[in-house]
């Protein structure tokens, strides 16, 4: 069943779905960045979980409690490992283990970060091109998801990912 793909601008701990989608170490301790904002809008408890369930291999996911934030879950992606560096393939499998999780938890909605993009330091355009491609390819293979969002806080990574987007549905 292919679902919709949004891409929004805006505080991914405000996002309109019921799972939102941590880019993570392989550890899970959440310092700054996208981590940073997540724990201090719902709590400790998220982090203090997701370290529970750590280490993981990069490209690796895990879920939480989503604290006092009003999701099902917070989804944790291991996006690099211990040295802070990322890869395409680290953030193509970190995407698709994150909706292989919603699949399993019967979420239906999900936003995702640009992973890998801050303190990994990996190039926005090549990030939004894999996690779209690993999005749209999943599409068919979905039985309960039926939105993913891409929720941008930044106004460069919201049109880098609008304007991939905009390519891959209208690739002439």
């Amino acid at each position: 069943m292919p679902y919709t793909i949004e891409i929004v601008k805006g505080d991914i701990t405000r996002a309109d779905t019921e799972a939102i989608v941590n880019a993570a170490n392989n550890h899970f301790w959440m310092g700054s960045g996208v981590a940073g904002a997540i724990k201090a809008a719902g709590g400790e408890i998220i982090e203090k979980e997701a370290v529970k369930k750590g280490p993981v291999m990069p490209g690796e996911a895990v879920h939480s409690t989503a604290g006092t934030l009003p999701y099902k879950v917070v989804i944790h992606a291991a996006v690099m490992g211990q040295d802070l560096r990322t890869s395409d393939k680290y953030i193509r499998q970190a995407t698709i283990s994150c909706l292989n999780i919603a699949e399993k938890l019967d979420i239906k909605s999900l936003a995702f970060p640009a992973f890998g993009t801050g303190v990994g330091g990996f190039p926005m355009k090549a990030c939004a091109h894999i996690m779209i491609d690993a999005v749209i390819a999943y599409s068919d293979l979905s039985r309960k998801i039926e939105r993913v969002q891409f929720c941008l806080f930044e106004e460069h990574g919201y049109t880098v990912f609008k304007d991939m987007l905009a390519k891959k549905e209208n690739p002439n």
